[in-house]
């Protein structure tokens, strides 16, 4: 499962193992590695913003794995004018 906020993005292991991601990028699943790698490869060498870099890292990833499809729903979240965060 993947957790995040403002503060910081998370994947929580099936045994309760909290991982920091490496690089800032986050994937699951059974094409994970292969959208993995390309989003890593996006952020360092393209300016594309971070939806195209899921669109096309998971399309790749889609060449890659069987399993993995083209059936997405991206959702981008604004981020809140005046978070009531208590610290």
């Amino acid at each position: 499962m993947v957790v995040a906020d403002e503060a910081g993005a998370y994947i929580i292991s099936g045994s309760g193992d909290v991982i920091e991601p490496e690089k800032g990028v986050l994937a699951i699943g059974s094409g994970g590695p292969y959208a993995q790698a390309a989003a890593q490869a996006l952020l360092a060498h393209t300016q594309l913003d971070a939806e195209a870099i899921v669109r096309v890292a998971l399309d790749i990833a889609a060449d890659i794995c069987i399993y993995t499809n083209r059936s997405l729903q991206v959702e981008v979240l604004a981020p809140e004018k005046n978070p009531a965060r208590k610290s």
